[in-house]
């Protein structure tokens, strides 16, 4: 497309087409140039006719349109996914066991596994059934969910943990135990994230909310070293560390960096469990095990307090719900609290509670790809709720804001997946799972962007100069969605990503 570099600016997005929904150009398909300055889109002409002076990205007559946001991921564990052995191919406990006694070791002589899903295997986890095959290698397996982690004795005396009969820690001490495997040496995990969001710009990610259990303050003013980043970040804190965010004076929109892309974000709060570790909570129990409704991990008044304080200090909210009870619970907090924000996955929300996202403003920060992840896993353990499962158009036609996400590494960091797989409701050639929960492209589109669904979804001048080029209209085929290939990522007008 041009001679340009990854960092430098860019004054001219040349011969490109428009597309989006709530276009007001009069463009038409007829290929126009952007210009851009001071990260703005200052103009959008028909394509020559004004002066291109700068810098010149040529789209080739490719598709410019806002870039793409990832509004849940889990920066480190997801950038040190390259450093682990993947384990979604395991079909059972005994399959994941044989993966794990060859993975590679690592520097530190353990062996990090990352990905199972257990639920519908046909055996169970045990820690001695692992210990004979890893022996003293300290050997940890990641649930897919991130609520559960697999150790063999010899990992859970390196971590002084009591060991537990089926080696299986679930909800708060899995994510200690996380939190731990993530702290590598900065010099280390920074080089992976760093890569992690070059892939990332080749998928048209202009911006992620990064919701790491650290103090992102610190790790994100470390991996920017002075530098202009190329990605836009909104990080979060967690309620260990919300009185030092608030002693230090951090509020949601406050930067790191000198033009304003790395800011703070909200305060996360988990307020119950997952679906694939049947923690969420539901109203209704789980298959084959009625008593179990799943666990609220936090209390009503102390979310109600979290959320207040948060808010009185500036801070927006963004907290994990998946069951039901969760949800509606949180919507309760939110209501009590005069707390702004978002939910953290809505996965099975009850009829009454759709309305009430869009009433308290309360954003609904959905990750598309569970839905065909847990389709089956779903169709078991909640064959016998009355909420509604992965409802993306009912939250829509009740006037809540889609942001989508991945929840990375959950689910791939792939915006094109996340829209293909709200659009489709499929993949992989099975017919649609609940196809009167998809929404169209041009919603699915706008969730993957900054604002959200109720932004609309087509470029203007004024409009921030995050823009990316397509080789097809998003909006002309379903089918193509998934693998789109995107030819130019910009930045605050600044290359990110050009191939």
């Amino acid at each position: 497309m041009s001679g340009l570099t990854r960092g430098e600016s860019v004054a001219v997005i040349a011969d490109a087409r428009l597309t989006g929904i709530d276009r007001h150009d009069p463009f038409g398909d007829d290929p126009v140039d952007l210009h851009l300055a001071g990260g703005i889109v200052t103009d959008i002409a028909p394509a020559g006719a004004l002066p291109r002076r700068g810098a010149v990205v040529s789209a080739d007559g490719g598709f410019a349109m806002p870039g793409l946001w990832d509004h849940h991921v889990h920066t480190v564990q997801w950038a040190m996914l390259a450093q682990r052995e993947p384990l979604l191919p395991a079909e059972s406990a005994a399959h994941a066991i044989t993966i794990m006694a060859h993975a590679p070791l690592l520097p530190d002589g353990r062996r990090v596994g990352s990905g199972f899903r257990d639920a519908l295997w046909p055996d169970s986890p045990t820690r001695a059934a692992l210990d004979a095959a890893t022996g003293g290698i300290p050997t940890y397996m990641i649930n897919a969910d991130v609520h559960s982690v697999w150790l063999n004795s010899a990992a859970f005396a390196r971590e002084g943990i009591a060991p537990t009969e089926d080696g299986i820690l679930r909800e708060g001490p899995a994510f200690e135990v996380s939190r731990r495997l993530n702290a590598v040496d900065p010099l280390v995990g920074d080089q992976l994230v760093d890569q992690a969001l070059r892939r990332a710009a080749e998928r048209g990610v202009v911006g992620i909310t990064d919701m790491d259990m650290a103090w992102n303050a610190e790790a994100w003013h470390r991996r920017l070293g002075g530098q202009k980043p190329l990605t836009r970040v909104r990080f979060a804190v967690y309620p260990d560390l919300l009185e030092r965010a608030l002693a230090e004076g951090w509020s949601t929109g406050d930067s790191v960096d000198p033009e304003g892309l790395v800011q703070m974000g909200p305060l996360k709060v988990i307020s119950d469990g997952s679906l694939g570790t049947r923690t969420a909570a539901c109203s209704h129990g789980y298959a084959g095990d009625p008593h179990n409704h799943g666990v609220l991990t936090v209390p009503a008044d102390e979310l109600v307090r979290l959320l207040t304080r948060a808010a009185g200090g500036g801070i927006a909210s963004a907290v994990h719900a998946i069951g039901d009870i969760a949800n509606s619970a949180v919507l309760d907090a939110f209501a009590t609290s005069g707390a702004w924000g978002t939910i953290e996955h809505a996965q099975l929300v009850a009829h009454r509670d759709f309305v009430r996202f869009a009433r308290l403003d309360v954003g609904a920060s959905v990750q598309p790809e569970h839905a065909l992840d847990d389709r089956d896993l779903s169709d078991r353990e909640w064959a016998d709720q009355t909420a509604m499962s992965y409802p993306l158009r009912s939250l829509h036609d009740a006037g809540a804001n889609l942001l989508f996400g991945s929840d990375a590494p959950v689910a791939v960091l792939d915006p094109w997946a996340a829209i293909s797989a709200a659009v489709t409701r499929t993949r992989d050639g099975r017919a649609p799972w609940h196809p009167e929960e998809a929404v169209s492209a041009g919603v699915a589109l706008a969730a993957s962007t900054e604002r959200g669904s109720q932004s609309g979804f087509a470029l203007e001048p004024g409009d921030t100069a995050d823009v990316i080029v397509t080789e097809y209209d998003p909006l002309a085929d379903p089918a193509r969605l998934r693998d789109m290939p995107v030819s130019a990522t910009v930045v605050a007008g600044r290359i990110a990503h050009l191939s």
